[in-house]
């Protein structure tokens, strides 16, 4: 990339009688020009990352910064009365739900910058996962044509690449997407879009649509081979027309990475390649497959790990279900030899009329991964114990990590100044030399505590902008963004809250420093219960901001249609990051990561990847409560929510509120989770310990409130977890894949 050539390029660009979006796409094809006419060196092995999402988020600023012109630019076009930071309005390419996919995108980057050949393949949504909006209280989901209004300047169509899908009722083409991704070296994310006739259409129009119906499940299934037979499909074909149908010497050059199950297609795709198109024998195309394939698991929640009826497959894709039962017959045989005395029932891909797909990806990956200690902790004792019993060297931990360009370089730029001017610029390749940071020394606490303020105010005036509400100065900012789930407990954060406010109503909080609760998140469209809590959490927000007695001291906002671009701004003006997931359920987060990154303490439990931040931070710098992963099984064998919440009055006001008439119920919503806490409904009552834990919670953030006091100490906190978040970073996950996973040795 010839830098000092851009630089001309957007110097010679006429900003006048031009759009916003005509400005956008001119500057942004002058970076792609530039990008695609970048050298390339061919790589001895190539990764190919399948994930059925990857929310990359804006790409205008991160990929000026990349390209080393995001300062130059802003000048170029300021002095031509242009201001880029218009081009915050741009949509979030939203083609993902949470941090799995944002986990895809950050790997993508930290290859790329790093200099290892990677090729992210996946789907190109028409839709993203959808606009979020307020109404009542109430979630109300819109399309989202991310590509109306900006387009996609960032892609390249490559119609001359196209393939086609074949199901067995509707012949599918994928017309690949490439997005380039630029760092050391170009790589690509490659997203296929599907074409031909309107049904076939459906299956890259929406991300996860509903699957309560036969229908939606065949649409799922349909979604998850369509990319994957895509992808394997072409890299099969490249590679057959270099070497012929010698797929013995497939794995030197190729290593797929399955990120979670939803890709699991590929390993039955790859099989049926190998066998019906190339002839070779299947125990040969299953030896070559363990040699290539590895996987990552990101949850134990049963709904993830995909169980496909047999029928519904072998009415769609009857050779891919001839090939996973063949698969199945295979694997049974294999254990059958070398493991005659272990019951080897719960390794089966196929157990009551269903395919395990994450069953398939544990027997043919090479090497299976966790995204944090304890996560990799529970798959080897309890998830895929046998399997882990039977080969543990299979198993290893690799835990997740975030990309600091966007989360520290682009996202809080003056703290990546205040680095550079104590450090220089070395930190910016190694995170480690960020340790040199003295977080005693009076000048750098008082510097840090200012950058902190500065990204609060600046936190404060977009969210006035963008949701027409005023936060409370001089507060302590405490953030929970992230998916709603039951098991991420928004919940018992909605209940803590009711607490503060009615001790602050009572007059028993008479030194309490102001708390601005900051919620962010999405409930899956079908998932009734998550988005009856929104709803609660909107109820509180109401009563709360509404009450004079209170809400100069306590403040609560849900921020709507919560996405990257959103959390580039709340991340580095959060004071403390709440990750209170139930210990056990949360596999690793990367929320928590990015929040540590900015300097925001963490309030949670012992639970994900809170438990090595608390480690490589110290723990005077997170704040844990909570029933630990070791209790939780002895806790639920004789806990009685009734009971429990009968000793404590106040926290049965609290919960109260759910069926008394606080709020109004007319629709049923908050009864339904009053029932879920106390009643047998899909789950035991109070299955995520809510309501158990609830009480050391509202020690914990009392505990802030106080602390919060001494600002210099506060500071210092914040700091250290900022400066020792070296490990959290993408760029050492990749490593770690690279090495232990991959064997790409010299690749880079």
């Amino acid at each position: 990339m010839n830098r000092d050539r851009l630089i001309e390029k957007l110097k010679d660009i006429d900003v006048a009688g031009k759009t916003e979006q005509e400005l956008y796409t001119e500057i942004s094809k002058a970076c792609m020009s530039e990008i695609m006419e970048t050298p390339q060196k061919a790589p001895a092995k190539t990764v190919s990352y399948f994930s059925v999402e990857f929310l990359m988020g804006r790409m205008f600023f991160n990929n000026l910064m990349a390209l080393g012109v995001l300062d130059e630019a802003r000048e170029i076009f300021e002095e031509k009365g242009f201001d880029l930071n218009r081009f915050e309005d741009v949509e979030d390419a939203a083609l993902g739900n949470g941090g799995l996919g944002r986990l895809a995108a950050c790997y993508l980057d930290s290859a790329a910058n790093l200099g290892y050949p990677m090729c992210g393949y996946g789907i190109r949504y028409q839709y993203g996962l959808f606009k979020q909006r307020f109404e009542d209280g109430r979630q109300i989901e819109e399309a989202d044509d991310w590509l109306k209004v900006w387009g996609d300047p960032w892609s390249v169509r490559r119609a001359n690449e196209k393939i086609d899908v074949v199901f067995k009722d509707m012949t599918v083409t994928a017309v690949p997407y490439d997005m380039p991704i630029y760092g050391k070296r170009v790589n690509t994310l490659r997203l296929f879009q599907a074409e031909g006739s309107p049904e076939a259409e459906k299956i890259s129009e929406y991300l996860y649509p509903a699957d309560d119906t036969e229908e939606g499940k065949l649409l799922r299934i349909r979604q998850e081979y369509f990319f994957s037979a895509a992808a394997v499909g072409q890299i099969v074909a490249s590679y057959a027309k270099k070497y012929g149908a010698n797929f013995d010497r497939f794995p030197e050059f190729h290593a797929f990475q399955l990120n979670d199950t939803h890709a699991v297609f590929a390993v039955a795709e790859f099989l049926r390649l190998l066998t019906q198109e190339y002839k070779l024998t299947f125990a040969r195309a299953v030896d070559i497959a363990k040699r290539t394939f590895n996987y990552t698991n990101h949850t134990i929640l049963p709904e993830a790990l995909e169980w496909w009826d047999v029928k519904l497959v072998e009415k769609i894709l009857p050779e891919i279900a001839h090939i996973l039962t063949r698969l199945h017959l295979h694997a049974k045989r294999e254990w059958d030899l070398s493991y005659p005395i272990e019951d080897t029932t719960e390794m089966s891909i196929v157990r009551g009329g269903r395919f395990s797909m994450a069953n398939v990806a544990v027997y043919i990956s090479g090497r299976v991964n966790g995204v944090a200690g304890i996560h990799t902790k529970i798959l080897k004792e309890r998830l895929f114990a046998a399997a882990c019993k039977n080969d543990p060297y299979k198993f290893l931990n690799v835990t997740n990590g975030v990309t600091p360009r966007r989360w520290l370089m682009l996202c809080n730029r003056e703290l990546a100044d205040f680095y550079d001017e104590s450090l220089g610029l070395q930190w910016r390749s190694d995170l480690e030399e960020l340790w040199q940071i003295r977080c005693t020394n009076a000048d750098n606490l008082s510097k840090f505590a200012a950058i902190k303020a500065l990204k609060k105010r600046q936190l404060a005036e977009y969210i006035e902008r963008k949701e027409g509400i005023k936060l409370l100065p001089d507060a302590i900012y405490i953030s929970q963004v992230k998916r709603l789930h039951e098991y991420k407990r928004q919940l018992m954060t909605a209940l803590a809250i009711l607490y503060l406010y009615f001790d602050l109503k009572d007059g028993k909080l008479p030194d309490f420093t102001p708390m601005v609760f900051i919620f962010g998140a999405k409930a899956a469209s079908g998932y009734k219960r998550a988005k009856a809590i929104i709803k609660f959490i909107n109820d509180i927000a109401e009563l709360v901001n509404g009450d004079e007695e209170v809400n100069a001291r306590l403040q609560v906002v849900f921020v709507q249609n919560y996405g990257v671009s959103y959390a580039e701004k709340i991340i580095p003006g959060t004071d403390v990051s709440l990750q209170v997931s139930t210990a056990g359920f949360e596999a690793s987060g990367t929320g928590n990561m990015k929040f540590m990154m900015n300097g925001a303490v963490t309030l949670g439990t012992l639970d994900g990847a809170n438990i090595e931040i608390m480690e490589k931070a110290g723990g005077h710098s997170s704040y844990i409560f909570g029933a630990k992963v070791t209790e939780i099984e002895k806790i639920k064998a004789s806990y009685d929510p009734g009971e429990f919440v009968a000793q404590d009055l106040k926290i049965k006001r609290v919960t109260d509120t759910l069926t008394d008439g606080t709020f109004d119920d007319e629709g049923g919503e908050l009864k339904e989770i009053y029932a879920s806490l106390f009643e047998q409904t899909y789950n035991s009552p109070d299955y995520y310990l809510v309501l158990y834990d609830l009480p050391k919670y509202l020690e914990a953030l009392l505990r802030v409130n106080k602390e919060y006091q001494d600002e210099e100490r506060f500071a210092r906190k914040q700091l250290v977890n900022a400066t020792r978040s070296a490990y959290f970073s993408s760029d050492r996950a990749i490593e770690e894949y690279a090495e232990r996973i991959w064997k790409l040795g010299g690749s880079r």
